[in-house]
């Protein structure tokens, strides 16, 4: 019987081990323009809306934080989350809002607000859930000191040429932190396909809808997919080849 459950164990782990190379080496990594098309489908051809995508992008980076990173002894977990002025930065004020709810101590760094009556929306739901919004950066040593992890939303797969300020800064700073840094979608200031040897390093990175060329070179501890908002006729355009989510997760962890 004992051998017969150390077999049964192996086999499992064995499986597992398995269906995580399986989907390695079938995953589909996405161009900067396969990115972009897919985009304008779910707009376009899908009806979808901006607001109902980040939403739905911006649950899956909470839900999959707090896998990767537990509240543990009952303690919130306080989190610093830093946003540019796109679509990135919207995914992570959505994701500031559903971590409260989670039960962590978020607070947001936001040096580049936008106008857009969809950004001034997420910031006053923010406000209204005592999420405080902090005007300077701190160094790198005292943001090790205050917060478990960062959420880096600052750039996503749309940017293109040289990072300029305040965002310069921003990016030297979060090069620094000991503290696990967590991107989303693509690590900020990183080529969408080439991605870049000598910028930040995270420790988690999540790919929303697919991931892009560049996570190929990601090198941290965890790695998930949110997309599954993605119809299926978009999965067989594209060949996304992704991994099955786990029950009625929105998020998938995968293996690089």
């Amino acid at each position: 019987m004992f051998a017969r459950l150390i077999y049964r164990k192996h086999f499992s782990l064995t499986r597992s081990s398995c269906l995580r190379f399986i989907q390695t080496r079938t995953m589909k990594f996405l161009t900067q323009e396969e990115a972009q098309k897919i985009d304008q489908e779910l707009f376009n051809e899908f009806a979808f809306s901006v607001d109902q995508l980040m939403e739905l992008a911006g649950f899956s980076v909470a839900l999959a934080l707090t896998k990767a990173y537990p509240n543990t002894l009952g303690k919130p977990s306080a989190v610093l989350v830093c946003c540019g002025p796109g679509n990135n930065g919207g995914d992570g004020l959505v994701a500031a809002r559903h971590l409260k709810m989670f039960g962590y101590n978020p607070s947001i760094f936001y040096p580049k607000r936008t106008d857009k009556q969809l950004y001034k929306n997420l910031v006053t739901q923010c406000t209204m859930m005592d999420i405080p919004f902090i005007t300077d950066l701190p160094a790198a040593s005292d943001i090790d000191g205050t917060y478990s992890f960062i959420v880096d939303a600052i750039f996503g797969f749309s940017f293109k040429g040289n990072i300029r300020e305040p965002f310069c800064g921003v990016i030297n700073t979060l090069k620094n932190v000991t503290v696990p840094l967590c991107s989303v979608d693509v690590p900020s200031g990183w080529d969408v396909e080439k991605g870049a040897p000598d910028g930040l390093q995270p420790d988690f990175l999540i790919s929303l809808t697919a991931p892009k060329l560049c996570a190929k070179l990601f090198k941290g501890k965890y790695h998930y997919i949110g997309g599954r908002f993605v119809p299926n006729i978009l999965h067989d355009r594209y060949k996304l080849e992704l991994p099955d989510y786990p029950g009625t997760d929105c998020c998938v962890r995968v293996d690089n």
